[in-house]
């Protein structure tokens, strides 16, 4: 979606390679034809966006956001499919602190909306917006439970801050 504006990308999805350049007035649109999997009217994009802080965004080219930014219209053509569960793949990777601080606040105004698992490296990301942790290390799980429960977890010290157990 590099050469098209924040708006269609997030108001119509059927047709990646082929956006109208306005979607005014069009009585549906949605990722399926066919289908109503995130079907939704042409306003509710103005929400999609609204939910990830782009509103003041929607007419810039895509390539001219900054990289906080795609990652955050990424997430609102997630939301636009009201999916039952988001499955966010290290969303703060390659994040500015400004940038990490806005998808955070994002992401705590989704919690309790919407089921998230969380693949994250930045630990008080996910100390601030986890209600369960599990960690694994090399694919093994090494501990599980609630944010105190990691963080004075022995084993997750040792692994992911380099402390020995005191």
């Amino acid at each position: 979606f590099p050469d098209l504006r924040v708006y269609p990308v997030a108001a119509d999805f059927t047709a990646p390679f082929a956006l109208p350049a306005e979607v005014a007035g069009m009585p549906k649109v949605g990722f399926f034809p066919g289908s109503t999997l995130g079907n939704f009217e042409p306003h509710e994009a103005e929400a999609f966006l609204h939910q990830v802080a782009l509103d003041d965004r929607r007419d810039i080219v895509v390539s001219r956001l900054s990289h906080g930014e795609q990652k955050q219209l990424e997430l609102a053509v997630a939301l636009a499919t009201r999916p039952v569960l988001l499955l966010l793949d290290e969303p703060l990777a390659g994040l500015g602190i400004a940038e990490n601080e806005r998808m955070i606040g994002i992401l705590r105004a989704l919690k309790g909306t919407i089921a998230m698992l969380l693949i994250e490296h930045d630990m008080e990301a996910v100390y601030s917006l986890a209600d369960r942790i599990s960690v694994l290390v090399n694919g093994r799980l090494i501990a599980s439970g609630n944010a105190d429960d990691i963080r004075s977890n022995p084993e997750v010290r040792l692994a992911y801050l380099g402390e020995e157990a005191a």
